[in-house]
Parts: C-alpha cells; structure tokens; sequence
C-alpha cells in the first residue's frame, strides 16, 4: 500500500489532469492486490498469488510485465523509496501458509536487494507497507505488532518489531489491520482495523483512534496533506478531511465506479486516482479472466 505525500517529497510527480475513467489491465495476472505510484505517471502494481510485479503508465493507459518472481512468492502492499528506486513488497502469506515474509527490489535493475521472514507460519500475515524517510513499516494483519525495516544510505538493514497497545491492537490470530499510511515525516503512522481509523505512534506502538471516521471494509489507505483516501472493498473510496492534529476526521465525498469490482488498494496522481480491481467477490482464489487498475477522478 503506497505513502504519495512521502513521493511527492523524494521525488517530482507530474500532476495528473483530471479525466474520464480509464482502465488498465495487468497483462497475464491472475489476481490483484498493491499498488504504489514511482515517478511522473508510472505506477507498479502487484499479483497477490502469483506474484509478479507490474509497471505502468497511467496517462498512456497501458501495463507491462515488470518483475518475474519465482513460484510461491506472493506481493501484497507495496510502496516506493523513489530516492534509492527501491520497492518494499509485503509478502503474506495469502495462500501458502508459509511465515510471513517481505521483499524488497530495486525499480533500476529489478533484482531483489533483500528478502525478510517477518513472522511465523500460521500466524502471520504481513500484508501492508508504508515508507517514511526512515524505513518501511509492514503490518501483520494476524498479530497486533508492525516490522519496521530501517534504510540507511540506500541500504536495508535488520528488521525489528513494535508491539501495538490500544484500539489498533487486535487479538492474535484476529484478523484486523490492513493497510497502513504515514504523514511525510514519518512520525506518524495510520491504519484502518474494524471500520475505524487508528493513529500509532512508531516510538512506542500505542494507538489512538481517530474521532468521527467510519470506514468499514477499508483496505487501501492514501494520504495527502490532510485529506485521506480509503478503499473499500463494497465498490467506493470514501474521501475524508483529518484535523491538522489527526484528532478527527470529516466526511468529504465518496467515490463510486461502474468499473470497480472489490477494489482495495488506490495510488494517487495529482487529481487522478489509481485503483487496483481485485476481483476477490470471487473467491479465493479470485476466478475473473483479468485484473485491472481503474483510473478515476480523485
């Protein structure tokens, strides 16, 4: 899951006029999850079981094959480090029920710089991420605790784990957190369990909620200033005003489509949002011939 106000401070997104709808079929996937904006109109996005990686254009309109992971390897969230063009990946596990682990690929050569065994098998699923200036932070939706993957100079380091207090820490083995988003400085972390919208401090794991913010479903998480973007998987993105202080939240719109089928995860350029069709109405494994980042209005 992608962090745009944290783009927009490592590097010069071209905004993006706003447009009828547009939709962009990953070629070959066979299913959907992440997605996360690189640099002008480019984005990346994920195959949840199948793993591959994606890279596309939203003003073109068009999706190419990016990275070809091995078999097994599953891509959940994923964000951009656009300073070092560096991807950090969260890796489930969906299906395999293997531990649950993270990548991370350089967007220069497509190799992988490093791989992470995050949690347990069985008992974890890490399943978002966000960058901030001082590392990526990943979330186990099966644990009420964060892995945090620190850069240094362009150069991951040895994971480490922040144990969750207060409303955003569910019970193990509980299903709650999905995605999670920062403010640029990255001395703030948010997240969205059971419909509700969490701030966490990255110092000490405790939560608070956020007053008057009411987002059932909600997976995908977007930030820009103080407006927030939630993608709900009954077909909308609710649009939201946070106080400066991330205290409370208003209601500013909800954003509907024709195309979407069970979004979940949304990158944004300039006034267009980029919103990944996961097709999980399905089942799972998803059944839909193809899978598609559908471009709206923001």
């Amino acid at each position: 899951m992608p962090v745009v106000a944290v783009s927009l401070v490592l590097g010069l997104v071209t905004p993006a006029a706003a447009g009828p709808t547009r939709v962009i079929t990953l070629p070959g996937a066979i299913s959907a999850e992440g997605i996360t904006a690189g640099r002008g109109n480019t984005f990346y996005a994920g195959d949840l079981l199948g793993g591959d990686i994606f890279r596309g254009d939203i003003r073109r309109g068009t999706a190419e094959l990016f990275i070809d992971v091995p078999a097994g390897t599953e891509t959940v969230g994923m964000d951009l480090d656009q300073h070092h063009d560096l991807l950090f990946v969260a890796g489930g596990p969906i299906q395999t029920g293997g531990p649950g682990k993270a990548y991370v690929y350089s967007t220069r050569t497509r190799a992988l710089v490093a791989s992470y065994v995050l949690g347990d098998p069985g008992t974890s699923l890490v399943n978002g991420v966000t960058v901030t200036p001082y590392g990526a932070w990943f979330t186990d939706s099966l644990q009420p605790k964060l892995y945090f993957v620190p850069l240094a100079f362009g150069v991951p380091g040895p994971v480490r784990t922040l144990e969750l207090t207060g409303p955003a820490a569910g019970d193990p083995g509980t299903f709650f957190i999905n995605d999670i988003t920062s403010t640029p400085s990255g001395r703030t972390l948010l997240v969205a369990p059971g419909g509700t919208l969490c701030t966490i401090d990255p110092a000490t794991g405790a939560s608070t909620l956020v007053a008057g913010v009411h987002i059932p479903g909600a997976d995908g998480l977007v930030l820009d200033g103080r407006r927030l973007w939630a993608v709900q998987f009954d077909n909308q993105v609710s649009r939201w005003l946070l106080r400066d202080d991330l205290s409370h939240g208003t209601p500013d719109g909800v954003i509907t489509n024709p195309r979407f089928a069970a979004p979940v995860t949304a990158a944004k350029f300039g006034n267009r949002l980029a919103v990944v069709n996961s097709h999980l109405d399905t089942g799972l494994p998803p059944t839909n011939p193809t899978y598609e980042v559908v471009v709206v209005n923001a």
